[in-house]
């Protein structure tokens, strides 16, 4: 009898054909000549306008700007980006990693973290948003290279200006400056240089070669198709390598068209003015639409037809009903949607079921900035809504040293895996054995090699709309005050709510704060409020998402490993409710 292969096997069979490209250079002139004249970007001019910007403009873009970077000397160098997304941010992001290696910050930091980026990877120059710029420039003692280029995406007329740097680049190579046209890449060099942490004590930086990034980019396309008519609503900061690969540069290799939100405030208006066929979210954006549509439908429906409590009335309405609700759902996202991918944390698999019904294929994923980012997806033939899909083509993963139920560390073999951190030979090796990345991820594999994410064994937080915090940042600038002794940093749930918050524990030096009160001995009342003081200090230095939400305060050192590192397992852990909270 014949052994039935399991999907994962299947799976291999039926991949869409792709063309491969090794680097972003080769990748944007063969778009260029194949879509030329085909729609890459649709975007709004200063009155609200939508204009589009074909391929082929898009690649002179590219190379013009990439034409004035290499005049200014920067071949080869370190060229961070930072802003929202934009037209601007997609050129200056090519250009820069064709011409030197780039750096994508995200533009929430704290302008120090910013800084430090900037002088910890040796950046010669920074393209961005005139908001964050200016940031930077109130910090200028701070910035270690004095020669480093500011270069604004707003500003038209000063000398500075992307514009006026593009114009530039035009008449250089129209004049034969022909530089950029003889870039040679080696794609298994560092050219892509991220850093998924923030603070001067937690830099980490992940190092991507473009092989890493354009194998990530076919594997994609092999499981999920693209169309050359898809339009991608860019709504996730493309400073993050799960909006960058697959919501910038594969719909660019896939010759489709891309649209930036102009903000969360505007989704719904900009689905109507772009009408999008592919939107990459987070759980947090997916349930709230659908929290939407279900609110929606209990509204208009017939009173026969409505739930109570919000509950979901869609599969218990008659077919001719459910056609129409269907249309209906589907002109209230702009018309032409026809999949959600989902990524950065776990999805509710009802919701997804929820709209797959709606006939709104909705796909999610598992991937790591060191992964490029994808290891695991759901396919255009194979899904499962409770599980983070299959191995992505050319791509390996397994589970080391599984326990009784099949649990254990995922690690993962392929081209998308990084080259290694940032100046870090000790933790690379650490977290490369043998050609395995070590994810830090907790999971298990069913026997249709179906992943399922179990936990974490590494300390990161991930919040419900896929924010990754690492509580290190956080425990710097605690443990930065010489008030505070100790500090551990949990993520919590609190009753009937699944969102992630942010908790801090902490032993005060009490010491230190009988100094600070000039020799007398604090109170419980004056501990709390200096404590409380240090907290709202900290937070000032944080994006939102990584502020502290409450606080417990202890009366004892936390419980140590042999070599004086806090245990981030067992009675640390406990979080005394009774304490009080800011």
């Amino acid at each position: 009898m014949k052994k039935q292969i399991n999907i994962a096997d299947q799976l291999r069979k039926k991949y869409h054909k792709t063309e491969e490209v090794t680097n972003f250079k080769q990748m944007l002139y063969r778009s260029s000549d194949i879509y030329r004249s085909r729609t890459a970007f649709k975007l709004k001019d200063k009155t609200g306008n939508i204009y589009s910007i074909n391929y082929e403009q898009f690649k002179n873009d590219v190379i013009y700007l990439g034409t004035n970077l290499i005049e200014k000397g920067f071949l080869n160098k370190r060229i961070a980006v930072i802003g929202k997304n934009s037209y601007k941010w997609c050129v200056s992001y090519l250009a820069a990693s064709i011409v030197g290696i780039v750096v994508p910050l995200d533009k929430e930091l704290h302008t120090d973290d910013i800084i430090n980026f900037m002088n910890v990877s040796q950046t010669v120059c920074i393209l961005g948003d005139k908001k964050n710029i200016d940031s930077i420039l109130d910090n200028i003692e701070k910035i270690e290279n004095p020669d480093t280029l500011f270069v604004t995406f707003e500003e038209e007329n000063i000398n500075n200006s992307f514009d006026v740097l593009l114009v530039k680049g035009k008449d250089s190579y129209l004049n034969g400056k022909t530089d950029f046209d003889n870039i040679e890449i080696d794609p298994d060099e560092l050219r892509i240089l991220l850093f998924t942490s923030g603070t001067t004590g937690n830099a980490k930086g992940v190092c991507l070669s473009q092989r890493n990034i354009c194998s990530n980019i076919l594997s994609i396309y092999g499981i999920v198709k693209v169309k050359r008519s898809d339009l991608f609503f860019s709504v996730l900061p493309l400073h993050h390598t799960y909006e960058c690969t697959i919501g910038f540069l594969l719909p660019i290799y896939s010759g489709a068209s891309i649209t930036h939100c102009e903000g969360l405030r505007y989704i719904a208006k900009n689905m109507q003015e772009f009408h999008p066929s592919v939107i990459l979210c987070v759980p947090l954006l997916l349930e709230n639409v659908h929290k939407n549509i279900v609110k929606n439908m209990n509204k208009t429906l017939p009173t026969k037809y409505r739930k109570e409590n919000n509950e979901n009335p869609y599969n218990d309405l008659p077919f001719l009903i459910k056609k129409i609700v269907r249309n209906k759902v589907k002109n209230t996202l702009g018309g032409r949607l026809r999949v959600f991918i989902v990524g950065a944390a776990a999805a509710n698999p009802d919701i997804v079921a929820d709209f797959r019904a709606l006939h709104l294929n909705t796909l999610q994923g598992y991937g790591l900035t060191e992964c490029s980012p994808l290891v695991a997806g759901n396919t255009d033939f194979f899904q499962k809504d409770d599980s983070c899909g299959l191995p992505i083509p050319n791509v390996e993963y397994k589970i080391e040293s599984p326990n009784d139920e099949g649990v254990g560390e995922i690690i993962v073999k392929g081209p998308n895996v990084m080259l290694g951190y940032y100046e870090d030979e000790e933790k690379t090796k650490q977290t490369i054995v043998d050609g395995w990345f070590h994810t830090g991820d907790l999971g298990k594999i069913d026997e249709n090699g179906y992943l399922y994410i179990t936990g974490r064994c590494k300390s990161v937080i991930v919040t419900k709309n896929g924010k990754n915090i690492y509580p290190e940042e956080v425990e710097y600038y605690l443990n930065d005050n010489p008030l505070i002794s100790e500090a551990l940093v949990l993520g919590i749930q609190k009753e009937n709510d699944d969102e992630t918050y942010i908790n801090a524990q902490i032993y005060p030096d009490i010491q230190a704060i009988t100094e600070y009160l000039k020799g007398s001995v604090p109170t419980k009342e004056e501990i709390w409020k200096i404590v409380s003081d240090v907290v709202s200090n900290v937070n000032k230095k944080l994006p939102n998402y990584k502020h502290i939400k409450s606080f417990g305060i202890r009366d004892e050192e936390f419980e140590k490993t042999t070599t004086k590192k806090i245990k981030r397992y067992g009675n640390n852990m406990k979080i005394d409710d009774n304490k009080k909270t800011p």
